[in-house]
């Protein structure tokens, strides 16, 4: 998650109090306060709509093969992320697969 000052774009000089709801976040670099809501959102869409799905964590096992070592659950928004989850939803049981899947180095099986 990205959390970045509104008024001046700070990414790393913030404090945060939590307050039940809510975390109210102050910018070191400009002074700056406001009020961080804990709802999970959509970050480019603002939708509360989301599903929470198992992301596969891959590894490189022997030679060039991948396995699954684990999950993560993350949320997907039913909008904007409505191909991922019907993709998600059509190989159940199954955790959806990283867009990333590691590489191997060419030099790594020679």
């Amino acid at each position: 998650m990205d959390i970045r000052c509104p008024s001046c774009g700070e990414t790393d000089d913030l404090r945060g109090y939590r307050h039940d709801d809510r975390i109210d976040v102050t910018c070191g670099s400009c002074g700056a306060s406001w009020a961080r809501d804990l709802s999970p959102h959509c970050d480019r869409c603002g939708s509360t709509a989301l599903q929470a799905v198992h992301l596969a964590i891959l590894e490189k096992s022997r030679g060039t093969q991948l396995s699954v070592v684990g999950t993560r659950v993350i949320d997907l928004c039913e909008t904007c992320d409505s191909e991922t989850l019907g993709r998600y939803y059509a190989n159940l049981p199954n955790p959806l697969m990283p867009d990333e899947i590691p590489t191997f180095d060419s030099e790594e099986h020679r």
